[in-house]
């Protein structure tokens, strides 16, 4: 209940878009190639800005 109004922060929001991509990629996997390999990228791009962070 204590934690119903905890913003999120930073990096859990970039956790949270980084699970979603590779969720999205691999569904995407089995029907379409290019787009799985799209969102792979997006997920590696999220993945740098999340070692960015944790590297402070």
């Amino acid at each position: 209940m204590f934690g119903l109004f905890k913003k999120t922060s930073e990096l859990e929001k970039l956790q949270k878009e980084y699970k979603k991509l590779l969720e999205e990629s691999y569904k995407l996997s089995t029907s379409n190639r290019t787009a799985s390999d799209k969102k792979v990228a997006e997920a590696q791009i999220v993945l740098e800005k999340i070692e960015a962070l944790t590297s402070k």
